[in-house]
């Protein structure tokens, strides 16, 4: 039997429930605002299903093998087994654990769920078509509404995902076995935190980047530390080639790449991943029934209040554009919200920080020394290496530094560039002091515990200033 179609109503209607979404469903809800959420796959999105948070259970799984491998120097001697089946089983609990709180959430601040896929049938109906034969759809007329779709892998020709030889990122934090030999085609954040994954698991892993280095759009010298890390691990990096093409060879893969001088190179692989980034799901939402635009990439314009160039539609997320981050979708969702609710709410994204979870780990917020001079700023720069800070030295992970930019005449924090362990934690209190208009003075008048990694910051700060104690001020 077919469930006839209904139609129902609300005010906010949100269409997908990763960070952006729930977040903005979840807002809404708390300023009594009638809100329905559609979800067609799992909520908590990618990020909780298959990105952000899985990848970095295997990081941190993998990591703790290889910090037990390397403990000898600590009088630490051990060869640690990696039973993939198993971790997967606990990555699986821990994605089960934050998408069934996503939803519990939800319910819980009354958000009204809809299970299925959402299509604009005009500028205030979206039709929603359950899963599974037989479920039929709804009409669902609304107020307003946030788009909140995500993104997905993008396919390289001739690389088609097939999940078995070729993958992508979702693939491969599904798989239950470690490859032998993996070449992993892109040199980009996530193809980096994979690979670094899989190396540490026991892969011999290739890295085919067409660009001529790897992380394109950090500073060489954030990026070096990494490479230099990653190569102690085994990675083999070839910059500057292009993958081409791959064929079948005695059960095996042989991946062809080719350099700007025509230069032909093959390489062996028991499996290739591909990871040349993300583009946005719009496509089949019909929004031009809705009166909305996407552009040339598929992206959705949007203004400082996530609205699109229609009054009553918003679009929160990577379908908004870069920068694709969870705490950026979080943070557009929550103004959505806010906005709809006729709150006096913007955006401002001076202060976005960024995360690459890599061997040691990448954190920026802010400005560069160069965009600080670009945008007509003096540029006052401190740095301190991690070979000088206690704490460094006790986890045996000396490489890398903190540095930090500020305006050399206000001393207004502008932005930093942290390569160390945890540094996606180390960069919220700069994100914070930019965020306030704090200034060097401030951090360093801020007494960090010690021994810690914070106080790299703080070194740093007093090193713009000509008053560092643990390194030569410059």
């Amino acid at each position: 039997m077919v469930v006839g179609d209904v139609t129902t109503g609300t005010e906010v209607l949100v269409i997908g429930a990763g960070p952006g979404g729930y977040v903005a469903a979840i807002r809404a809800a708390q300023l009594d605002v009638d809100v329905t959420l559609v979800e067609r796959d799992a909520y908590g999105g990618t990020c909780l299903n298959y990105g952000c948070i899985p990848s970095k259970a295997l990081i941190s799984a993998t990591d703790r093998a290889q910090r037990a491998r390397e403990g000898e120097h600590m009088g630490v001697h051990a060869d640690p087994a990696i039973d993939m089946q198993g971790m997967m089983s606990w990555k699986e609990e821990v994605v089960d654990q934050l998408t069934g709180g996503v939803e519990k959430l939800c319910k819980g601040n009354g958000v009204n769920l809809i299970e299925g896929t959402a299509e604009f049938a005009s500028e205030d109906t979206v039709r929603v078509a359950h899963g599974g034969e037989g479920q039929g759809s709804e009409s669902v007329e609304f107020e307003h509404a946030i788009v909140a779709t995500g993104s997905r892998p993008v396919e390289v020709p001739g690389f088609e995902f097939d999940g078995e030889r070729i993958l992508s990122s979702k693939h491969a934090l599904a798989m239950e076995s470690v490859p032998d030999e993996l070449v992993v085609v892109g040199g980009g954040y996530i193809g980096m935190e994979l690979s670094t994954v899989f190396a540490k698991a026991g892969s011999d892993v290739t890295v085919v980047e067409m660009l001529d280095e790897i992380l394109p759009g950090y500073e060489d010298d954030v990026t070096r530390v990494v490479k230099e890390r990653a190569e102690e691990l085994g990675i083999e990096f070839h910059t500057g080639e292009r993958a081409q093409g791959w064929e079948e060879r005695g059960g095996d893969l042989t991946v062809r790449t080719e350099d700007d001088s025509g230069a032909v190179s093959e390489f062996d692989a028991e499996k290739v991943l591909v990871a040349v980034g993300r583009e946005p799901v719009t496509e089949a939402l019909s929004l031009d029934a809705a009166g909305v635009e996407t552009d040339e990439d598929g992206f959705v314009p949007t203004d400082d209040r996530a609205r699109t160039e229609s009054e009553s539609i918003f679009a929160v997320g990577d379908v908004a554009g870069e920068p694709m981050l969870a705490h950026k979708a979080m943070t557009e969702g929550h103004v959505a919200a806010e906005v709809i609710a006729g709150e006096p709410a913007a955006l401002d994204y001076q202060a976005v920080p960024a995360a690459v979870f890599t061997d040691p780990e990448i954190g920026t917020v802010g400005m560069t020394e160069a965009e600080a001079a670009e945008a007509g700023f003096e540029p006052a720069v401190g740095e301190m290496r991690l070979r000088a800070n206690g704490r460094a030295l006790t986890l045996g992970a000396d490489a890398g530094f903190v540095r930090i930019v500020a305006d050399a005449d206000s001393e207004f924090v502008l932005g930093a560039q942290i390569v160390a362990p945890e540094a996606s934690e180390l960069i919220a209190e700069v994100g914070l002091a930019i965020e306030m208009g704090a200034t060097l003075e401030d951090v360093t008048a801020t007494i960090h515990t010690h021994p810690t990694l914070s106080e790299a910051v703080m070194e740093a700060a007093a090193n713009a200033r000509g008053e560092a104690i643990h390194t030569l001020n410059r």
